[in-house]
């Protein structure tokens, strides 16, 4: 057991990692977390369950330290949370039939609009605008299907809703993120549960990417403040990138990296 443990120490290192990253561009770790383990052999279904423990505790990290600088809606982040929840108890269900290559190529798709999304974030335009019917039953559509996204990827959906409050309602992006973040509290603890329902993760390594997760949300938070942001753009968007290649070459010749985790 004292083995087992030791041997999934490196779950800790990723997991701040990718908490550092998910806090500071209101996205979630997931889209450092899932390349990986899926890289390393590990079936959609793991990856994505192990990957959600993560952004939860992320979200719990970064939803604390946001609100002590108060730059979350708590209302509006109230109201997108609820509302994906359905969402992620579909994706969560239908995670459990996908196909390795079949994931693999979906979520290359997913990185590289996340890449596109964190490229060009500060080029979109923030207008205050109102609140229509129509937008609302976009709204709640939009939600729908980030919670899909998130439990089905274990990305926490953090990729629909940033641009969703941005573009779609006029929110400022320093308040966006970290509203994102109390969203995804709610994405990721429903799709946390149900995985969990039906056997999905590996509790032992969702456990320590959790901490590492925990902690790099703390921090993540604090750097957003006063590190240069465009240059953590473009360091992620290429990372994302080259993981999204990856992903796809993978899938169509087959390979991946089986180990006995």
């Amino acid at each position: 057991m004292a083995n087992t443990m030791i041997d999934h120490l490196w779950f800790i290192l990723l997991g701040f990692v990718a908490g550092v990253l998910g806090s500071m561009i209101g996205l979630g770790g997931g889209i450092i977390v899932v390349p990986v383990l899926t890289f390393l052999g590990f079936p959609p279904t793991t990856a994505a369950s192990n990957s959600l423990f993560a952004a939860l505790s992320n979200a719990v990290a970064s939803t604390i330290s946001y609100s002590r600088q108060k730059r979350i809606e708590y209302s509006l982040g109230l109201k997108l949370g609820l509302l994906s929840i359905p969402g992620t108890v579909l994706g969560a269900v239908v995670s459990s039939d996908v196909a390795p290559d079949i994931f693999k190529i979906l979520f290359g798709f997913v990185l590289i609009a996340s890449a596109a999304y964190i490229f060009l974030r500060k080029r979109i335009e923030t207008k205050e605008k109102k609140t229509s019917i129509q937008m609302m039953v976009f709204v709640a559509g939009a939600s729908f299907f980030a919670g899909i996204i998130s439990s089905f990827f274990g990305i926490g959906g953090g990729i629909v809703f940033v641009p969703l409050m941005v573009v779609g309602m006029g929110m400022a992006m320093k308040k966006a993120a970290p509203t994102s973040q109390m969203i995804l509290l709610f994405a990721s603890s429903s799709g946390v549960i149900v995985h969990s329902l039906l056997g999905h993760p590996d509790f032992i390594q969702a456990g320590f990417l959790a901490i590492g997760s925990f902690i790099g949300g703390l921090v993540g938070a604090r750097l957003s403040i006063d590190i240069k942001e465009r240059y953590l753009q473009i360091l992620v968007s290429v990372v994302i990138l080259i993981a999204a290649g990856k992903l796809f070459f993978d899938s169509a010749t087959g390979n991946s990296v089986l180990l006995g985790f």
